[in-house]
């Protein structure tokens, strides 16, 4: 129902062919989701190279898609290019994991995957 996602710019890269739109959902189910938990252990253990590799990974999938946490993720990816020891980016990673676990649902059902 694209509440919690968007396709319009998916539909666009792929020329409204449907078949790749739902390729392009169930990487992103077998990507993201993955992802996401090596940002959360990442962060809970300062490991900063873990961090920013995860999620400079997520960055293209989050803003094709268009979660609307863009901006929070960039935050937390800063936090460990530049190995911010005295900043606290837990709330941005709380909300990119929330949003994350909330259009992974609802991918799944949308695409009954």
């Amino acid at each position: 129902m694209e509440l919690n996602y968007k396709l319009y710019r998916v539909r666009e890269l792929a020329d409204n062919d449907e078949d790749f739109v739902a390729a392009l959902a169930a990487a992103f189910l077998e990507e993201v989701p993955v992802d996401a938990e090596r940002l959360k252990i990442a962060v809970a253990e300062n490991d900063y190279y873990n961090t920013y590799q995860a999620a400079h990974k997520m960055k293209p999938t989050v803003d094709l898609f268009e979660l609307g946490i863009l901006q929070d993720l960039i935050v937390v990816q800063d936090w460990g290019k530049f190995e911010k020891a005295g900043e606290d980016c837990t709330k941005e990673l709380e909300l990119v994991l929330a949003a994350v676990e909330k259009a992974t649902a609802e991918l799944k059902e949308d695409f009954n995957l």
